[in-house]
């Protein structure tokens, strides 16, 4: 049987005054979930009283994977907080055009600054990757987004490693020349890096994916197939950590060629490589990431005659959108995936371990950094575990929720004009400075006088 991802679009009734909205979904998870298991979800927008969703469901048996018996909304509430180091979550949802990391890697400076105003930074690819270049800062930590989620929702943990074992596992291409791209940028990886990544293996026929838009704008698709990757992963159990992914994505010619000549649309082939990652995190506990390999050699120059000017045929789509341009300077795409998994960590599911002290879990995450209107999973578990959210205006994303119909508590929610003002704010938090302080008009404190009535 064919074990595949799809993307649902759903309306879920909204709980009275958007309280216990995780507990709400988890009673209604088996109803949606279209006889498969929910992995991926996101609330684009509410309407009247309904949020309007759009749900990744893995449908299919994967009998020997290591699947979590959690469920997608399962919370875990933290009981403590973690005050001796400070961790920052840094989220931009993948696939929605958001205006500072909505295309390659162009986030990775934003992640920078917030790392310099942290002890941690856990953030995610769509975060830093940029095809053949990955700016992590050094005390970052890359995990895929569902693994974010279930960190924040308090199901599992993170152990951090030196190095990891990464298994990659590419398409074997119709063209020799793109699969030979792969091969010589994974052993680029372990000449000039010193990465372990020396198994390889080239799945032939592979996974199939194919990218589209939801009916809000949101990058998803579809993936089918997956039973021919997790037969690689099955086949190769414990000589690997981590799982690095690359292959094509089917996208219209057209559309592509209209994304490379505009000036920043939403990229399309994220949400759909987010759909493979959390299938693969979600069934086997490991790392992973995946990067698209070209659909052909020629395809550049295709697009330099598209546009009908000989002069950039040999430069492919000449000089093109600077939140675009990594895309344009790499061949194999592959080696910010390779970078990244190579120190990701462990993901730790085992409740007895999860409270050794060097293991992260919810209880040490001091604030999560997201663009504004966004909800999902992460934005869902801060606000019902009290963690500090600052979001980040964004004028282009296509999310349209209003995050401060939520009921958050006093204070939890601030909203950034820019990520600069968000680093001020995590230092802030950091040094116990309250930030309504550092604002003018400075109001009065509220005073009242009491006077208790006498006993007997």
């Amino acid at each position: 049987m064919s074990i595949k991802v799809t993307e649902h679009i759903i309306k879920v009734p909204a709980p009275r005054g958007h309280y216990g909205i995780l507990a709400h979904l988890a009673d209604l998870e088996r109803k949606f979930s279209h006889g498969g298991r929910a992995i991926r979800f996101v609330i684009s927008a509410v309407v009247g009283s309904d949020y309007q969703c759009e749900l990744g469901v893995l449908h299919g048996s994967t009998p020997q994977a290591d699947e979590s018996p959690h469920g997608l909304f399962e919370l875990r509430p933290r009981r403590v907080v973690n005050r001796e180091r400070f961790t920052t979550v840094f989220v931009v949802p993948t696939g929605i055009g958001a205006e500072i990391g909505g295309h390659a890697g162009d986030a990775a400076p934003a992640a920078r600054l917030l790392a310099q105003a942290s002890d941690t930074l856990v953030t995610h690819p769509n975060v830093v990757n940029a095809s053949d270049l990955n700016e992590i800062p050094d005390n970052a930590l890359y995990v895929e987004g569902s693994v974010i989620s279930r960190l924040m929702m308090g199901t599992i943990g993170l152990e951090r490693r030196t190095s990891n074992r990464v298994l990659v596992v590419m398409e074997e291409h119709r063209e020799q020349a793109v699969t030979d791209w792969s091969i010589n940028a994974v052993n680029a990886a372990r000449a000039s890096c010193g990465y372990d990544c020396s198994e390889l293996v080239r799945l032939k026929p592979s996974f199939d994916m194919s990218a589209h838009f939801s009916d809000a704008g949101r990058a998803i698709g579809a993936v089918d197939h997956l039973e021919r990757l997790f037969a690689v992963l099955d086949a190769k159990r414990g000589s690997y950590d981590a799982v690095a992914l690359t292959s094509t994505i089917k996208f219209p010619y057209d559309a592509t060629l209209e994304y490379w000549q505009g000036d920043g649309g939403v990229n399309p082939w994220g949400g759909v490589e987010a759909m493979l990652t959390h299938a693969v995190s979600a069934c086997y506990q490991i790392p992973s990431a995946h990067s698209p390999q070209l659909i052909a050699t020629d395809w550049l120059s295709q697009a330099g005659e598209e546009v009908g000017d000989p002069s950039r045929v040999q430069n492919g789509l000449g000089v093109v959108e600077p939140t675009m341009a990594a895309e344009c300077v790499s061949l194999a795409f592959l080696h910010c995936v390779l970078k990244g998994l190579h120190r990701s960590p462990g993901i730790v599911v085992d409740r007895d371990a999860m409270r050794h002290h060097s293991v992260l879990t919810s209880s040490d995450v001091s604030c999560l950094v997201q663009p504004d209107r966004c909800i999902g999973l992460p934005t869902l578990a801060a606000l019902e575990q009290r963690m500090p959210v600052i979001a980040v205006a964004d004028k282009r994303n296509n999310m349209r929720n209003d995050l401060a119909n939520l009921p958050w508590a006093p204070g939890q929610l601030m909203l950034a004009q820019n990520y600069v003002e968000a680093a001020g704010m995590l230092c802030a938090l950091r040094g116990g400075v309250q930030i309504g302080s550092l604002r003018r008009p400075l109001h009065k404190a509220k005073s009242e006088v009491v006077s208790p009535t006498k006993e007997g």
